[in-house]
């Protein structure tokens, strides 16, 4: 007895790891940064030239905010985190230690340190 194969569905669409990928937001990352709960961000805030400019940025848009859920150094704080995180190995040596100096003079900042 010869096996049948069943036909393919022509509606049937097919899931793939590629055409799930397209489906959802292409960079989520970037709407976060954009529309999280945790800060109203100013434009351009992290590539500012100096680390106690983008400091004193995060720290107003977090004093200023009114749906964030922790305390305002927290939000602050993670926020930054967050980018350099989602920058991953792309983010150039001295923007990066830009950034990391921004985390230090943020705690400054909020009497932290």
């Amino acid at each position: 007895m010869a096996e049948r194969r069943k036909a393919p569905r022509k509606n049937a669409r097919r899931t793939t790891r590629k055409s799930a990928r397209k489906t959802g937001p292409k960079r989520w990352s970037q709407r976060v940064t954009r529309e999280s709960d945790a800060l109203d961000l100013e434009r351009g805030v992290f590539k500012q030239t100096s680390a106690r400019k983008i400091a004193a940025s995060l720290k107003r848009s977090a004093e200023r905010s009114t749906r964030r859920k922790a305390g305002a150094y927290r939000s602050a704080l993670s926020m930054l985190i967050f980018y350099i995180n989602r920058a991953g190995k792309s983010l150039p040596a001295t923007e990066r230690a830009r950034l990391e100096r921004a985390k230090v003079e943020l705690k400054h900042q909020f009497g932290r340190a």
